[in-house]
């Protein structure tokens, strides 16, 4: 087992099976010595918890709580690509989409549920840049998606 999945573990996660996808694409994919991941939904046992806009059916703390999901299966989709978690040198840049209601402004404190949960997985590696965008709709109605960027070793 990894150190990052013993720190997991410590946590109270387990790495989940890597999501499968719901159109024409692959869950990640290594570029050198990047790793992109494909828009994570906050899938558990392979559907979604809840639906809805933040701000309307989600309350932004439900959100936030998502968002980590997200950012646990996004942590499966990178090791389905480099085998070990250990590999992962930086999280380079992570993009939070969230569906929401009209008048919902709270992209980032939702998008946090996943920067403070890289951080505390994964230290100083887990620091990284931001974007958090409020979105009309997400696929299958979820309130939140990520994606990742992070640079891995050999």
């Amino acid at each position: 087992m990894s150190k990052v999945e013993e720190k997991l573990a410590e946590l109270g996660f387990t790495l989940p099976d890597v999501v499968p996808p719901v159109a024409a694409y692959v869950p990640a994919i290594r570029s050198g010595e990047y790793v992109l991941t494909s828009g994570q939904l906050p899938m558990v046992a392979g559907k979604l918890p809840t639906t809805g806009k933040v701000g309307g059916e989600v309350t932004a703390e439900e959100a936030k709580e998502l968002a980590q999901i997200c950012a646990l299966n996004g942590l499966a989709a990178i090791k389905s690509v480099i085998g070990d978690l250990d590999k992962l040198e930086q999280v380079v840049k992570v993009v939070g989409f969230v569906a929401s209601a009209p008048d919902f402004t709270g992209q980032p404190l939702v998008i946090n549920g996943a920067s403070e949960f890289l951080g505390e997985v994964l230290g100083a590696a887990g620091v990284h840049a931001r974007s958090a965008v409020g979105v009309a709709a997400l696929p299958l109605d979820a309130p939140v998606e990520i994606e990742f960027q992070v640079r891995v070793r050999d």
